[in-house]
């Protein structure tokens, strides 16, 4: 792969969705900072990204820290020009067990968060004339659902930073985007879900492509990030053929 000099963060790089998006782009020559709570689980995924021939740097983050994300961004930054950020978080809980602490940390987490991380990656790509910062929404970004009361708060706040964002930073050469994940992502998560619900016969029951492959999302994120500037995307929601929407 053709090295870029530029960097491409990515704020919560999670086992799959996240990891997806940190490979895509490293494949297409960006040095890659991936970001989580816990350093330690960034490990095969920066082995993964170098062995075939990329670059990743792993660092611990906690996104409602702003010294953290600062920090975080920073860092890519100096190694090389910040042109993606994305931030990626997620998390649920059922309504009678989202007490006033957890939802205060949902919110910090999937909403302020997103506006520190908007916030402090634009101040660094600015100078630099250009670049791309995308947040991951979700259906609970439109609707609230069951078990989602704090997470469907967060994200229709995250989806009011973006749009707000996306009108400043646009004439500036900044595009930023929102992407609604309108469907279950193969992974293990949702497969267990799956499976506590209907039991193993339902999960043996999956369709070909009723779940969406990480690396099928990540490719969203890159086509968002690669458009020419006189067809920006704002929103783009993903789901599998045969989704009911």
């Amino acid at each position: 792969m053709q090295q870029r000099n530029a960097t491409a963060a990515i704020i919560g790089a999670g086992d799959f969705i996240g990891s997806a998006i940190a490979k895509k782009f490293a494949r297409e020559g960006y040095t890659v900072f991936a970001g989580r709570r816990t350093a330690d689980k960034l490990a095969p995924l920066v082995q993964s990204i170098e062995a075939e021939g990329g670059r990743c740097v792993g660092h611990a983050l906690d996104a409602r820290k702003e010294e953290d994300l600062t920090q975080f961004l920073k860092a890519a930054d100096d190694m090389a020009p910040l042109e993606v950020c994305v931030f990626n978080p997620g998390v649920n809980f059922p309504i009678l067990e989202t007490t006033e602490r957890v939802f205060r940390k949902v919110w910090e987490m999937a909403c302020y968060g997103g506006f520190l991380a908007g916030r402090e990656a634009a101040r660094l790509m600015l100078p630099h004339g250009k670049g791309t910062i995308l947040f991951t929404g979700a259906t609970a970004s439109l609707r609230g659902g069951i078990g989602y009361a704090a997470f469907a708060s967060a994200k229709f706040g995250l989806r009011a930073v973006a749009q707000s964002m996306a009108r400043e930073l646009g004439p500036k050469n900044i595009h930023v985007a929102h992407l609604i994940i309108d469907a279950g992502v193969d992974t293990a998560f949702v497969r267990e879900r799956i499976k506590a619900r209907g039991g193993e016969e339902a999960v043996a029951k999956l369709e070909p492509d009723q779940l969406m492959h990480p690396d099928s999302v990540a490719n969203a994120y890159w086509n968002l990030h690669a458009q020419t500037r006189d067809g920006w995307t704002f929103e783009l929601d993903l789901r599998p053929y045969r989704e009911t929407w």
